[in-house]
């Protein structure tokens, strides 16, 4: 090959290798740019509920009896007798005996007051026929002109011989109680917490016998903070007699829940010096549902229960869940759009699950109950249905929530 030409050649190439790759550059379309897309944050949604009824307060106390009495012994003497019902958990009946202790000596005292009683009368007809006698005397002696002297009737002697009377009757009447006495009773029909003593037992006075309550009625001491009375809208000292307010009480015994239907009757009217709350007591009547039409459960004392009790009229204000509320003040809206828009809300009452707002919110609204990191309007989301992600917020009026309860209770009794 003649040396030009390979010089030639390589170049040749070369020039057409750039020629073509010029072509397919020429032939190619330029891509379109295009703004990257955002990513939809997924969230859950729910619609918010309008208050149909009162605010209802809640808070917690023990069951406890309103009467309560320690047993205790006035006379002395042995325990020789002691009903069956007189042991921890048994109900005996108003007036009915639980002990008796030894009457013997109680009653020979009894029967010495009443022989120098009668004494003491004896000796009182005596010196009143003297009396009289003595002034049929004086009579036929002087007429009606005069009258005798209290010396003269013995008036001195019967006064002795009255107030003798007097005080052997109230020997009699001390010996008839001492006797009474010996028979432990109490006036209500109650239960038994403890027995103190047994039989054979030598018990003096002021001698505890037991413990016992009233189980006619019991009650319940609910602690309030001073915002929660301002919700409770308790009437004032002159309107005492309104106080009258239905209370809801549920609790679970013997491994089922049940509700009991209770009265706030008044407050202590004192503030607790360490805690700084007032207790407002509601009454149970029948606790253990001994009454023959009782339609309850029994609620033991010493239960732990909960109390919902009605307050001021919260009707037209927003409820939503506190997991809707975020950052103290804000909710999350879903708009048409599907973007986020950053409200901040007036908050009236919050409670540990719920929290009352009084916002122009309408019940169609979407409101993100999911924790958003950085939560800046208009980001776009991706908002999960709420009938998907959470049924609606139910507010029960005050008067279902004691039906609910019951229903509740119902259906785990029927439950295999």
């Amino acid at each position: 090959m003649p040396r030009s030409l390979r010089i030639l050649l390589p170049i040749a190439i070369l020039i057409a290798a750039v020629l073509l790759f010029g072509l397919m550059v020429s032939k190619n379309e330029r891509p379109e740019r295009r703004a990257p897309d955002q990513a939809a944050m997924l969230v859950d949604a729910i619609h918010p509920a309008i208050s149909q009824d009162r605010f209802m307060i809640e808070a917690q106390g023990t069951v406890q009896p309103k009467t309560r009495t320690t047993l205790v012994s006035e006379v002395a003497g042995p325990i020789v007798w002691m009903s069956d019902d007189f042991i921890a958990g048994g109900l005996f009946e108003a007036g009915q005996d639980l002990a008796r202790i030894d009457p013997s000596d109680y009653e020979a005292a009894l029967l010495a007051a009443e022989a120098e009683l009668a004494a003491a009368r004896a000796t009182l007809a005596d010196e009143q026929a003297r009396s009289d006698a003595a002034r049929e005397d004086f009579r036929r002696l002087y007429g009606d002109a005069r009258e005798p002297g209290d010396l003269v009737v013995r008036l001195p002697q019967l006064a002795r011989a009255e107030a003798a009377v007097q005080a052997r009757e109230a020997a009699v009447m001390r010996a008839r109680r001492d006797l009474e006495r010996t028979r432990i009773r109490l006036p209500y029909d109650g239960m038994v917490i403890r027995r103190d003593t047994d039989l054979g037992q030598y018990v003096t006075p002021g001698t505890t016998l037991g413990v016992a309550f009233a189980t006619d009625l019991a009650e319940v001491r609910l602690p309030m903070s001073d915002r929660e009375l301002s919700f409770l809208d308790l009437p004032t000292r002159a309107e005492r007699d309104g106080l009258q307010r239905p209370v809801t009480l549920t609790a679970t015994v013997a491994g089922r829940p049940a509700s009991w239907s209770a009265t706030l009757v008044r407050t202590e009217g004192v503030v607790d010096e360490n805690t700084r709350l007032t207790y407002v007591v509601a009454e149970i009547e029948d606790p253990y549902a001994l009454a023959p039409d009782s339609d309850h459960r029994s609620l033991p004392i010493g239960t732990y229960v909960e109390a919902a009790i009605p307050g001021r009229d919260s009707t037209g204000l927003i409820v939503l869940p506190t997991e809707a509320v975020h950052g103290g003040n804000q909710v999350y809206l879903a708009d048409a759009d599907d973007r986020l828009q950053v409200l901040t809300v007036d908050i009236v009452r919050k409670t540990t699950d719920r929290v009352y707002i009084d916002n122009r919110i309408g019940a169609e609204d979407r409101i993100v109950t999911t924790a958003i990191p950085a939560p800046v309007p208009g980001l776009q989301l991706r908002v999960r249905e709420p009938e998907a992600a959470e049924p609606r917020l139910q507010i029960l009026p005050a008067a279902e929530l004691t039906a609910a309860a019951d229903d509740e209770a119902d259906d785990d009794e029927d439950s295999p």
